[in-house]
């Protein structure tokens, strides 16, 4: 029996995602784990997704429906009004892999600083794209991202007093600094082994790639110094173009 039975703070922001709202909030409160608390954080949307929320009012621990500057701003607040031991990210459009799958991760191994595992892709009609490219490793330390993010921000559980706040000077990765930064002061991290998460593909990291790529190298030369990341983009730069050339487009 598992006596291991920490407080998890799962926390989804959202702003006019009518459409994926309501699958998110549901894959959180259908948790087999009763130690969650759950908050939704609301940018003042406009499409019905506050009805929603409403809706599901009384399976939601705190929401708040307001204007932000961004998305980690919106991530911010939510770290701000966090009270369990580790928080997880379920963005809207996302989900928990399965009703157990919070259960799983602290059945794993106790009292872990970071806990992690895999991610699978859907399509904008909730239909599987398979696993990321960049596959979890089997051991992750802050120098794992240094030839690409291989961890989704939807599958890592982080210890609430490492969970520092989001650099908000980052507009589309301050989820790479916000994650490396954490794993830095980790003494245990564990791979689960487990798909923790599903994630819809498409996000504003796709749709502004190229400002994404130019923050996450801004990212990864302050981590991993200049003169290294270059190598290392050498290497990302290889690894996709004989990715391309076997598989076609990727989805991450």
């Amino acid at each position: 029996m598992n006596t291991f039975l920490p407080k998890l703070t799962v926390i989804t922001v959202v702003y006019n995602n009518v459409s994926g709202i309501e699958r998110t909030v549901l894959s959180v409160a259908n948790q087999t784990y009763s130690h969650i608390e759950y908050l939704v954080i609301d940018g003042a949307s406009t499409d019905g997704t506050v009805a929603i929320i409403k809706q599901y009012a009384d399976r939601i621990t705190r929401w708040v429906s307001e204007p932000d500057d961004g998305i980690y701003d919106a991530m911010n607040k939510g770290l701000a009004m966090a009270t369990g031991d580790y928080v997880l990210f379920m963005n809207s459009g996302d989900e928990i892999y399965d009703p157990d799958t919070v259960a799983q991760v602290f059945a794993s191994v106790p009292d872990a600083d970071i806990y992690y595992g895999e991610t699978e892709l859907f399509d904008e009609h909730w239909e599987s794209l398979g696993l990321r490219r960049h596959a979890a490793p089997k051991r992750f330390t802050w120098r794992s991202f240094r030839y690409g993010m291989n961890i989704s921000h939807q599958a890592i559980y982080i210890r609430r007093s490492l969970a520092g706040p989001y650099d908000v000077r980052y507009q589309l990765s301050a989820d790479i600094d916000w994650i490396i930064r954490a794993a830095r002061q980790a003494k245990t991290i564990v791979n689960t082994n487990l798909l923790v998460a599903k994630y819809l593909v498409g996000g504003m990291s796709k749709k502004r790639h190229w400002q994404s790529l130019k923050e996450r190298f801004r990212i990864f030369s302050k981590h991993y110094g200049l003169l290294p990341n270059m190598a290392n983009h050498i290497v990302i730069a290889a690894n996709l173009a004989a990715y391309y050339i076997c598989h076609g487009k990727t989805n991450d």
